[in-house]
């Protein structure tokens, strides 16, 4: 069987992953490199959107519980945490947003 080939996009975040895991040998591994690649590169502040409202997101740390990343959004001088895929993302990405599709495509098993 053939194997499928993968579009540049794909092929880009393939590369990614790969980037992010290359001394992992376990998920929970995995999952402390991706978490350190997407601190470093993904560049905070930034706009965003949570139910309609405008946010400001500071920062981005790891889930309290489980798999996942959860930005630290400032709205009215209080800070939330909030799972980034409840935020509606800005149509212009902040930079090091690749990363975070990475990450989403390897938690949805594309890694």
């Amino acid at each position: 069987m053939s194997k499928k080939r993968l579009t540049g996009k794909q092929a880009r975040l393939r590369a990614l992953m790969e980037e992010a895991t290359v001394d992992c040998y376990t998920d929970e591994e995995a999952q402390v490199g991706f978490m350190t690649t997407v601190a470093d590169s993904v560049t905070c502040p930034f706009r965003a959107k949570v139910i309609g409202e405008d946010v400001e997101v500071v920062g981005l740390r790891e889930a309290g519980l489980g798999y996942g990343v959860d930005a630290v959004c400032r709205y009215k001088d209080k800070d939330y945490k909030i799972n980034i895929h409840s935020l509606e993302w800005p149509k212009q990405k902040p930079e090091g947003f690749e990363w975070i599709e990475a990450y989403q495509a390897w938690l949805g098993g594309q890694g």
